[in-house]
């Protein structure tokens, strides 16, 4: 099993030496380098590719927050702020940082934490390999079809937005009902369409498939989900400002707080509070 390799960024030498002795009891945790500033983190994460960072935010001329937005990009490691301040949580997450601690650090918080960041490393491990696999359905069947083509030959002239996607799947076109269409996901240069029992691929993206679905039924929740609302059977909020939402086929999606000003289109049945 590959172990997670992480970078503790901290100023103090006692607390960089302390959270590593805590991260020896995770068998799967591998230290791989400390940082005494924020100069020192960027030149170790170009350097180590860590999979997870502890940083620090109160350090001198360059703080945590600093940091992670230099860092900041497709492939930039999972972050845990760490702080004594619990003021700090608040921005720490409107920063997308995957969690924090309070120090001194609490065995339980650690554990919590380290396992929020394998779920998140799962997850994107999932989405580059799907990607891959993709890709590779395309190549097999020597066509690769794009989302303008899905479109165009069901496009109906007297309505802005199509009743049925055309897709291709090897020498064989099927017909998709729009209103059959459950939620769709992103893989790269790829999109899923799912509906009952089946997933289609296409090639193209998000923003294309945005301007031609009907906003009135498709909803935006996330930069890699659209949703057909009318499936959204239940929502809960979380206490970061992000929402679950349960599909009526028992699907599990987050819309995130980028797209939170979309919520209003989502009217399911049941609605419950934040949780902790």
């Amino acid at each position: 099993m590959s172990k997670l390799r992480v970078l503790i960024v901290d100023d103090e030498e006692l607390a960089r030496r302390g959270l590593e002795i805590r991260l020896r009891a995770a068998a799967d945790v591998e230290v791989c380098g400390h940082s005494r500033n924020g100069r020192e983190a960027l030149a170790s994460v170009a350097e180590l590719k860590p999979d997870i960072v502890f940083l620090d935010i109160q350090m001198p001329g360059m703080d945590g927050f600093d940091v992670l937005r230099l860092m900041a990009g497709p492939d930039m490691p999972a972050v845990i702020f760490v702080t004594a301040y619990a003021e700090y949580a608040i921005r720490a997450f409107e920063a997308n940082a995957l969690d924090y601690l309070l120090k001194p650090i609490d065995g339980p918080r650690l554990t919590a934490a380290l396992d929020r960041a394998r779920q998140r490393l799962d997850i994107r491990e999932a989405m580059n390999h799907r990607s891959r696999l993709l890709k590779l359905i395309c190549d097999l069947t020597g066509e690769e079809v794009t989302l303008e083509q899905a479109l165009s030959d069901r496009r109906d002239e007297a309505r802005p937005h199509p009743q049925h996607l055309a897709i291709k799947d090897g020498r064989t076109t099927r017909s998709v009902d729009v209103c059959e269409i459950i939620w769709i996901d992103s893989a790269g240069d790829y999109l899923c369409v799912h509906t009952p029992g089946e997933t289609h691929v296409v090639r193209g993206t998000m923003k294309e498939l945005e301007q031609v679905l009907d906003p009135a039924r498709f909803v935006r929740v996330h930069r890699s989900t659209i949703v057909n609302g009318g499936r959204v059977k239940s929502m809960r909020s979380h206490t970061n400002g992000e929402y679950f939402l349960t599909l009526d086929c028992d699907k599990e999606l987050k819309l995130s707080r980028t797209y939170r000003k979309n919520i209003k289109q989502l009217r399911p049945a049941s609605v419950s509070g934040a949780r902790a």
